[in-house]
This record gives C-alpha cells, sequence and structure tokens, in this order.
C-alpha cells in the first residue's frame, strides 16, 4: 500500500490528534463527577462499578495517548489504542444517537458542547469517525515509514 509521504502534513495532523485527546482528557480530569454523569446518560447496560472505573481511567488514558502523539514517542502503540478507543466510542455515541437520547455527548467536559450541537450524539459519532479515520491513516503512515 502506497500511502503519500509528507513528513509536515503527517507531523501537523498526528500534533492535532494529540491537541485534541489532551483537551478531551483535561476536560475530564477537570469535573470527572460531571463525566461519570455522562456517562450514566448513555443509559448502557454495564455495571456502575464499570463505569466509575471508566470515569476514572479513561481521561488519563486519553491524556497520556495525546502527549505522546505530541512528543512522538510510542506512536503506533498510542495510535492502536486511539483507534480502540474511537471504536467504542462510535458504538456509544452510535448506540446513543440510534435510540434517540437528547443527551450531551459528554466527550470535551467543557461549556461548549453542553447544550449544543457540538456535543450532540449525531454530531459526536460523526466526529469519532473522522477521528477513527485520521488515527488508522497516522497509524498506516507509522507503520509503513517504520517498515521501509
Amino acid at each position: 500500500m502506497k500511502l503519500p509521504n509528507n513528513t509536515k502534513v503527517s507531523l501537523g495532523l498526528r500534533w492535532l490528534l494529540g491537541g485534541i485527546f489532551i483537551w478531551a482528557a483535561l476536560g475530564k480530569i477537570a469535573d470527572p463527577q460531571d463525566f461519570l454523569a455522562n456517562l450514566y446518560e448513555y443509559r448502557m447496560p454495564l455495571p456502575e462499578v464499570m463505569l466509575r472505573l471508566v470515569a476514572a481511567v479513561l481521561p488519563w488514558l486519553e491524556l497520556i495517548c495525546g502527549l505522546t502523539l505530541l512528543l512522538g514517542v510510542w506512536q503506533e502503540s498510542a495510535l492502536g489504542v486511539i483507534m480502540l478507543l474511537m471504536a467504542v466510542f462510535l458504538a456509544a455515541t452510535g448506540q446513543a444517537w440510534a435510540r434517540g437520547l437528547d443527551i450531551d455527548c459528554g466527550c470535551f467536559g467543557s461549556a461548549i458542547e453542553k447544550n449544543s450541537f457540538l456535543g450532540s450524539v449525531s454530531f459526536a459519532f460523526f466526529r469519532n469517525l473522522a477521528l477513527l479515520g485520521l488515527s488508522a491513516y497516522l497509524f498506516l503512515v507509522s507503520v509503513i515509514k517504520n517498515r521501509s
């Protein structure tokens, strides 16, 4: 498979994705109770202990992944984790959207998304799809670069 090898574009996209994940993490870390409340709103059949564990661990995982992308270390590992997270986020936002839940996605924990289209699960679904595509592209670029 031949992908365009523009190092500056890949670097900019990697920094963009890293910045997005850091932003998302910091919003959740700043108000973990709000993030936990957002998780409950998805009404998924998960035990409370699992939701509490997600609320405690996910923001730090996002922060680590974002920082590794900005620093350029463990890129393939971070991108692999991000692709897995994006697949889970797609499933979560997709099921909420399909069920017609009128909730804020809780993705960034910021006032920007509260009660606006930017926080809707429909917008979050397509944003997650785009971020999954971006992370997959960066993963492939990294694998091809490291193998050549």
